[in-house]
């Protein structure tokens, strides 16, 4: 049984499909770093010294008596929360994530249409006469000896 294993975790797929996981996993880590850390605070401070990550709607108080802060104060606090600040980076996240992957696939494609020849000129017509296929330039059909005129 070990040995079967062995051999479908070898097969070039399923390594491929490994790699990828983990380069994904990272680059998951990456955006929403670039989210997180980059991108949102610029976008709140025009919009205020608005911090995304702590918009958050109080569902039920917990042990200390709100209103809270931050969502970490809540939280702490045991109260209930909708965090949906935290809701809106990982939208943001995904939609990077999604771009980027379109990215990918675009270019993928673009280099499988590179990759494939185009029609060739075709080098046989069909005899009017008796259907055989002649080469393209004849001008008598060698099978029924009809004349094809020049083209």
């Amino acid at each position: 049984m070990f040995k079967e294993f062995k051999e479908f975790a070898m097969r070039g797929n399923v390594v491929d499909m490994a790699v990828g996981i983990i380069i994904g996993g990272a680059f998951g880590t990456i955006v929403q770093s670039l989210v997180a850390d980059v991108l949102m605070p610029p976008i709140g401070m025009l919009l205020g010294g608005v911090d995304f990550a702590n918009f958050f709607l109080t569902l039920k108080e917990g042990t200390a008596a709100g209103p809270y802060a931050t969502l970490a104060a809540a939280q702490e606090a045991g109260a209930v929360v909708i965090s949906y600040g935290v809701f809106i980076n990982a939208v943001i996240s995904f939609l990077i994530v999604a771009f980027a992957v379109f990215l990918l696939i675009r270019g993928i494609n673009r280099m499988q249409r590179e990759q494939e020849a185009p029609p060739s000129e075709p080098t046989t017509k069909d005899c009017p006469s008796c259907f055989s296929a002649i080469p393209i330039q004849a001008i008598r059909c060698p099978h029924c000896t009809s004349e094809l005129g020049r083209t």
